[in-house]
């Protein structure tokens, strides 16, 4: 059976709306041919936020793996782009689940400009839940359940 871990993130405010998960810098090595942030930088801000939002919901990769071998694995991710970026822009971005399923959940992410709150990038994506050993998709544990309904956003939630 896997155990569920202790919540992370005591603040009831942060159960119901995006969770800071993540800030950067704009490079220039992150910029392309045209001036502004190349999309593979997107991905991988966005990327390294996904880790930050388990942990922050208390279900962290290392608890996961501490408990058993189930994790998650990304399946499919949809980038909107709404605003560009460039060298010397300070990126923040904000996060949560958005549905929990059988053997995968949804989750958002808000990529904004950290000095005027400009909303620049929208991340959907859906992660699986994965047997390490079995290598496949396998349903949610309930114990994972737990600890992520209590951080699901009510629908149509915005950032900030």
């Amino acid at each position: 059976m896997i155990a569920a871990p202790a919540p992370a993130q005591k603040d009831p405010a942060a159960m119901t709306t995006p969770v800071e998960t993540y800030r950067s810098t704009v490079f220039p090595w992150h910029c392309d041919q045209f001036g502004h942030m190349n999309a593979r930088w997107y991905a991988a801000h966005f990327d390294d936020a996904s880790f930050h939002l388990y942990q922050r919901s208390g279900l962290s990769y290392g608890h996961m793996r501490k408990v058993g071998s189930i994790i998650t694995v990304v399946a499919e991710i949809r980038i909107e782009y709404r605003h560009e970026m460039v060298a010397g822009d300070l990126l923040v971005i904000s996060s949560g689940f958005t549905r929990l399923g059988n053997k995968s959940l949804q989750r958002t992410a808000w990529l904004t400009n950290a000095e005027d709150g400009t909303l620049c990038a929208i991340e959907h994506a859906r992660d699986v839940f994965f047997d390490e050993e079995t290598r496949a998709s396998t349903p949610m544990p309930d114990a994972f359940r737990a600890v992520l309904s209590t951080h699901l956003l009510p629908e149509g939630t915005e950032p900030g």
